[in-house]
């Protein structure tokens, strides 16, 4: 049963790097942006179902946790809770790069301030999450490769 639930993430990783690398083909930056948003969704998507999957893992056979808070709450202190955590807490991780990319396709974009020669002062980059489409497929590979270690851990038993 593992097996379907581990297979539906792949599927979702896979579906979500092929969108990611579609929009890098889009001639329209509408098409270009609905392709990375699509990505993104679909990679948040893949996310929440790790977490259904590692809770499978764990014989609750029931269980779809809605946050990895309940799912460490679900496992307690197994290794696959302490490696989760730790992603979650962990700069850089695609965990945090996730929640991330979360945060900004939740909220409207800032609106920005109007430049002119009167009110420069300094050049800024933009704040806010990686969303180039590089920063993604890095991403979704390190997630990728996340749930195989997960799934040859667990099919050792």
């Amino acid at each position: 049963m593992s097996a379907q639930w581990q297979s539906l993430v792949s599927q979702k990783i896979y579906l979500a790097t092929q969108l990611a690398a579609l929009s890098r083909d889009q001639a329209s930056a509408t098409e270009r942006e609905a392709c990375l948003q699509g990505a993104i969704e679909l990679s948040l998507r893949a996310r929440q179902l790790v977490l259904t999957l590692v809770a499978r893992y764990h014989q609750e056979k029931q269980a779809m946790p809605a946050s990895l808070e309940a799912l460490i709450a679900l496992i307690e202190s197994t290794p696959d809770a302490d490696v989760m955590a730790e992603l979650a807490r962990t700069p850089g991780s695609w965990w945090q790069h996730l929640d991330q990319l979360e945060m900004a396709q939740s909220q409207p974009p800032k609106q920005q301030k109007s430049v002119s020669d009167e009110n420069v002062i300094a050049v800024s980059v933009a704040s806010g999450p990686d969303r180039s489409v590089e920063g993604l497929l890095e991403t979704l590979a390190a997630m990728k490769s996340f749930v195989t270690d997960l799934g040859d851990r667990h099919a050792e038993w």
